[in-house]
């Protein structure tokens, strides 16, 4: 294996009094692209203080990854797959009960930072009261991913565009497990991720949530690479895992609160487009329709289970999570 690059410090940014920042990685049968991933969070100009890799239930080599990388990464091992829903929900609880993060840098196994991701991050927090941050997203050509492209937040007024331009960044309403950095506090706040989710507009809900009367950042200055196979955003034919596009945001738009009336209204209104355009393109669209309707099914009869729920009978994850949401709950 090749030696993995030396971070060059960054002096004012391991200033003592700087957070604690911890990656959490939800890997599932990606050993290459986990390996480069890891690679690039170590390489990190501002070095990260811990990397908790939360595997999935792979069945490849993930685990061996995770316990030879020379940057010793926290392992977190579950014994069945939970989906990046019940992966950041584990990986976060893990972060902010087992290493007292101050700050959760989320991401996916196929995110790749650059160098100063996570220094450009910290910089746009310092001048703002961001509980959310976010980078840029580029496919590996330097487009930017559609897949997780910010629109800026619907209302902002002038006074909070100039105070995020100000903070180099700009004021969003949702941010992505594609390098998503979280204030711990707002975990305590507000809990985990819907595990019940799976996968599929889990980061969205989640995001929602925590920014729901609070500021989230888009900062374009920092820059990871989304190393998708293909280039797109998830209404390419999305086959039979339509059902959890439509099941979870029928979930998103009903049963939380994280969203408020008038954006249930024009969330609403926005993802029937988005579905009419996904059965325009596809060329399976029985597939679509038959994934679709158990969506439509299952997202009205019943609700997501409480994220302890889904994650129980896995050891001390479980304990972790539970103890995560009842804080938030008593908060």
């Amino acid at each position: 294996m090749p030696a993995t690059p030396e971070p060059t410090p960054s002096a004012d940014l391991r200033d003592p009094t700087t957070p604690r920042v911890v990656a959490v990685v939800v890997a599932y049968d990606r050993e290459v692209l986990l390996r480069a991933a890891l690679d690039a969070l170590a390489a990190q100009d501002r070095p990260l203080d811990a990397v908790v890799v939360v595997d999935n239930a792979s069945t490849d080599g993930t685990a061996s990854v995770v316990v030879e990388h020379p940057s010793r990464p926290d392992l977190v091992s579950l014994a069945r797959n939970t989906g990046g829903a019940g992966g950041f929900a584990a990986g976060i609880a893990h972060a902010v009960r087992r290493l007292d993060a101050d700050l959760v840098w989320a991401m996916d196994d196929d995110t790749i930072p650059t160098p100063t991701a996570l220094s450009e991050l910290l910089r746009a927090r310092a001048s703002s009261d961001a509980v959310v941050l976010g980078s840029r997203v580029e496919w590996h050509d330097g487009r930017e991913h559609p897949m997780n492209t910010p629109r800026r937040r619907p209302g902002a007024d002038d006074a909070a565009v100039a105070a995020a331009a100000a903070a180099g960044g700009t004021p969003v309403r949702s941010s992505s497990f594609v390098s998503m950095l979280i204030d711990a506090a707002a975990v305590r706040e507000h809990g985990l991720p819907v595990a019940d989710y799976f996968i599929w507009n889990d980061d969205f809900e989640y995001s929602c949530r925590l920014l729901r009367r609070a500021t989230g950042l888009h900062v374009a200055a920092s820059v990871v690479e989304h190393r998708t196979a293909k280039f797109g955003a998830t209404d390419v034919d999305p086959g039979p895992r339509f059902y959890y596009e439509v099941r979870n945001k029928i979930w998103m738009l009903t049963r939380t609160r994280s969203v408020s009336p008038s954006e249930r209204v024009l969330y609403t209104g926005s993802s029937l487009v988005r579905w009419a355009r996904t059965f325009a393109r596809s060329q399976g669209r029985g597939v679509l329709v038959r994934a679709g309707a158990r969506g439509l099914r299952d997202g009205l009869l019943r609700g997501p289970r409480p994220t302890a729920q889904v994650l129980a009978g896995l050891g001390p994850v479980s304990d972790d999570v539970a103890a995560v949401e009842r804080e938030a709950r008593r908060g």
